[in-house]
């Protein structure tokens, strides 16, 4: 079986050599990945909120308005933030990213009763050039 044995030091060989071969390339800066090349004075700000809403979870009219009062609540905070951002270190703001988490609490911990209502959460991300 003098092919078996050859096509096992093959590999042996290869599997020694390819390693070597791909720490000898070329590294690639972190510059190189962003998609759009980084502008003097301009930064991105990102933004976290969570907070609770008493009310009905259910499927009702009410459940559906309390969500919509969630969603409503973040979508309002990330428009308002764009303008407390020119105040205070803004010369432009854009608005990059909303995300919004609404999901509901009606469970009973340690035999307490827990209040019923939705946990939100948002997250926002903004593109800024400095003053």
């Amino acid at each position: 079986m003098p092919s078996f044995k050859s096509a096992i030091l093959a590999s042996a060989i290869l599997l020694l050599v390819v390693p070597a071969v791909a720490q000898t390339g070329q590294r690639i800066s972190v510059e190189q990945f962003n998609a759009a090349p980084r502008q003097e004075n301009m930064v991105r700000i990102q933004n976290s909120i969570s907070f609770f809403l008493a009310g009905s979870t259910g499927e009702g009219d009410d459940a559906q308005k309390l969500r919509e009062r969630a969603q409503r609540a973040v979508y309002e905070m990330a428009a308002h933030q764009c303008d407390m951002l020119r105040d205070v270190l803004a010369k432009d703001c854009r608005l990059e990213t909303v995300n919004v988490n609404v999901n509901a609490n009606n469970t009973r911990q340690f035999n307490q009763q827990q209040v019923e209502g939705l946990n939100v959460s948002g997250s926002m991300a903004f593109q800024i050039s400095l003053k």
